[in-house]
């Protein structure tokens, strides 16, 4: 049975769970688990009151850590939410107290699956999570830049007018400022982007990259569908065992960090990260990120 276990039934983590019943997904059974547990109770009947049109049949029950047990897959969506004005790094002493509780009982259930972590400062809490955890390196994965990478693949396609699904490009680095788009590597039907747009509207559409966060909490208070969406895309690469192609938040051996690099996922979690060439420029960029994922982590 395919049983997944959520932690956290805030913004985050409902969009994720209402994305799971309104899609083909080879989930059994999702478990809600929050400290509020009328919240949870109401949600859990509401998500069942949509199986009668899902196209998935998903058994959704309110549970606790004991539920983690026997999970293939454990989403963290848990901890405080960023606020108008602050960055995701801001979030990172309120998160790290609250992670060393989560992991910990998650791990004490007898864990032995993925854990998908989706809370900010993301890379953090996925390094977070892999130390209180003690779980092989690969299965630990964040979000990472899944949903940067969305948004830059939508707004190229809003540009260009093609279908975002054919279109060639991640965002990588730090799920955060830092992060960055290396347009080297950018295709269209093997067209390089540099051919297509000019500099300046490749600035503009990083920069909204890199901004759309902001701009949708002053304006709506979180984020929520596209990193639900992007959460059932992992959850799907994972539990059948697809090798998806991902800009997942994982383990770096050489800089003993977690960041995002494309990297291929399937049953056992990252089963491997691919690191694309990259010119001079965007070696520096990438530089950058790592160290501030480094700095941040020095500050704990």
């Amino acid at each position: 049975m395919n049983k997944v276990a959520l932690i956290g039934c805030g913004n985050v983590g409902m969009a994720y769970s209402y994305a799971l019943v309104n899609q083909k997904v080879y989930v059994d059974e999702l478990v809600l688990i929050d400290i509020n547990k009328d919240k949870c109770e109401g949600e859990a009947m509401d998500l069942n009151h949509c199986m009668a049109y899902s196209p998935s049949k998903i058994k959704v029950r309110v549970g606790d850590y004991s539920d983690c047990k026997d999970s293939k897959i454990v989403v963290i969506a848990a901890g405080a939410n960023q606020a108008p004005g602050e960055t995701r790094m801001d979030l990172i002493h309120k998160n790290s107290k609250i992670f060393s509780s989560i992991v910990g009982s998650i791990m004490d259930s007898g864990f032995d699956g993925v854990i998908v972590v989706a809370t900010n400062p993301l890379d953090i809490m996925t390094y977070l999570t892999l130390k209180y955890s003690g779980l092989p390196a690969n299965r630990v994965i964040g979000s990472g830049t899944t949903l940067d990478t969305s948004r830059l693949r939508f707004l190229l396609s809003e540009k260009i007018r093609v279908n975002p699904k054919n279109i060639e490009a991640y965002v990588i680095g730090e799920h955060g400022d830092s992060e960055f788009i290396p347009w080297s590597n950018v295709n269209i039907a093997y067209k390089k982007i540099k051919d297509i747009l000019s500099e300046e509207e490749m600035n503009e559409i990083e920069e909204e990259v890199r901004t759309s966060a902001y701009t949708i909490i002053e304006k709506k208070g979180a984020t929520a569908y596209g990193i639900g969406m992007c959460l059932v895309k992992i959850t799907n690469a994972i539990l059948e065992n697809k090798n998806t192609i991902l800009p997942v938040s994982s383990w770096d051996q050489e800089n003993r960090i977690c960041i995002s690099t494309p990297a291929i996922v399937g049953s056992v979690g990252v089963k491997e990260k691919i690191f694309i060439p990259l010119n001079e420029e965007e070696t520096e960029k990438l530089k950058n990120s790592i160290e501030t994922i480094k700095n941040a982590i020095n500050c704990l």
